[in-house]
């Protein structure tokens, strides 16, 4: 008879001899089943060799000690707020769910607090909102137990929870084998204070591209490349990414004014054709009665359709020569027939001669227009488009060296 059993002996009788039988009863001590909601994200793998009972993290597939009374589950509620893989506000929502579904919601004040500040964080809200008697009011009928928290005790969550999350991310960062890229933009405010934004790119564990602000923060003058320099620098090695850069993607305003400069020398060079096209188009923008007049045309011409707007170029982005002229190329006939009908437009349409020229410089252009494109991304790094459109761009302007137009080859000499 096992001594953990209670059983009772009862007698069957053959004759005049009973024959004893164990009849269990129910168990006076039972497994209590586990309640605690940190089991939504664990996998109970049962006791181990030493006899201690093991959980699996659902998110990380980690391995804790948990269970029983030596261990419960403490250890595993720290891990639920380093783990890399599982969202903090998503363990506040699946908990509300659950005890939803059971019929009765018992309300974590410190989960409602971390929720609350990822919303005021993630759309911006001002910190005094809770400080609105109509929004408490609102949430004091929803739930007459939660104690809102005050404006100071939200900016202090809101630092706590970018502790936690911050110190995820180092995790993440120091872990990954990989090189991580860096882009960093600089500028004023409206107050004249310098602010610094520094952002990583990276490939995580599971092949995913993610790009993370690491800093967002103040950066006093002098806004030198020295100072910059240590000041990032300082940030990387906080980070403890200092050796894992792989390159730096930046906005100089001084290198692309240097540049600008060199380009439009180069484009100086195209001569009274492009200027032609840029005072036509101003000509016909100018008036609202000129563009329907110059719409006209187009019904007498087989074939033509004016689909796309024309555009004027900006001198600071040198590139926008090339829409300019796109646009208006396809019009050329348009540019002949309004020539006709206003006489105030003839000194701005182009030749046939200037307009093939200017198909040419159109078609020079349009690879410099399409890197340009390429290299100035926003939602992906580009530094490892760098060399090799550079290198593209090389062999175009040596090409143009030898091409046999005059035009040409005086722009690539230029460039």
């Amino acid at each position: 008879m096992n001594s953990e059993t209670v059983s009772n002996l009862v007698t069957t009788g053959v004759g005049s001899k009973a024959a004893p039988i164990e009849v269990d009863e129910p168990s006076s001590k039972r497994l209590r089943p586990a309640t605690s909601d940190v089991w939504n994200f664990f996998k109970k793998l049962g006791p181990d060799k030493d006899g201690v009972e093991r959980a699996e993290c659902k998110g990380c597939k980690k391995v804790f000690k948990a269970g029983g009374k030596r261990y419960g589950t403490s250890t595993i509620k720290r891990h639920l707020d380093s783990c890399t893989q599982i969202k903090h506000e998503d363990i506040g929502q699946t908990i509300a769910e659950l005890q939803l579904k059971m019929g009765s919601l018992k309300i974590d004040s410190g989960v409602a607090r971390d929720m609350f500040a990822g919303y005021v964080v993630a759309g911006d809200k001002p910190f005094n909102m809770v400080d609105d008697m109509r929004f408490r009011n609102w949430v004091k009928y929803i739930s007459p137990t939660l104690k809102l928290p005050s404006r100071n005790t939200v900016k202090a969550d809101i630092v706590k929870v970018h502790k936690r999350e911050a110190a995820k991310l180092k995790k993440i960062l120091v872990s990954i084998p990989n090189k991580i890229c860096l882009t960093y933009d600089l500028w004023t405010s409206s107050t004249n204070e310098g602010f610094i934004c520094l952002t990583a790119h990276f490939v995580d564990e599971n092949w995913k591209l993610q790009s993370k602000i690491l800093n967002f923060c103040h950066m006093p003058p002098p806004h030198t490349g020295f100072e910059l320099s240590s000041k990032i620098f300082t940030l990387l090695t906080e980070w403890k990414v200092d050796k894992k850069i792989f390159s730096i993607t930046l906005d100089n305003a001084s290198s692309n004014d240097t540049c600008v400069e060199h380009l439009k020398n180069g484009m100086k060079i195209c001569g009274d054709a492009v200027c032609k096209i840029r005072e036509g188009i101003k000509f016909l923008r100018k008036s609202e009665s000129r563009m329907v007049k110059f719409k006209e045309c187009f019904e007498d011409i087989e074939g033509l359709e004016y689909t796309t707007a024309l555009c004027l170029d900006v001198p600071t982005t040198w590139n926008s020569l090339y829409a300019m002229l796109a646009s208006a190329i396809p019009y050329k006939k348009a540019f002949e027939m309004y020539k006709v009908k206003e006489a105030g437009f003839r000194e701005y349409c182009p030749s046939s001669d200037e307009w093939r020229r200017t198909e040419k410089i159109c078609d020079f252009l349009l690879p410099f227009y399409e890197t340009t494109k390429l290299m100035s991304g926003t939602s992906y790094p580009t530094s490892n488009l760098y060399f090799l459109q550079v290198w593209q761009i090389q062999l175009i302007l040596m090409n143009s060296l030898k091409n046999d137009e005059v035009l040409i080859r005086n722009m690539g000499k230029k460039l």
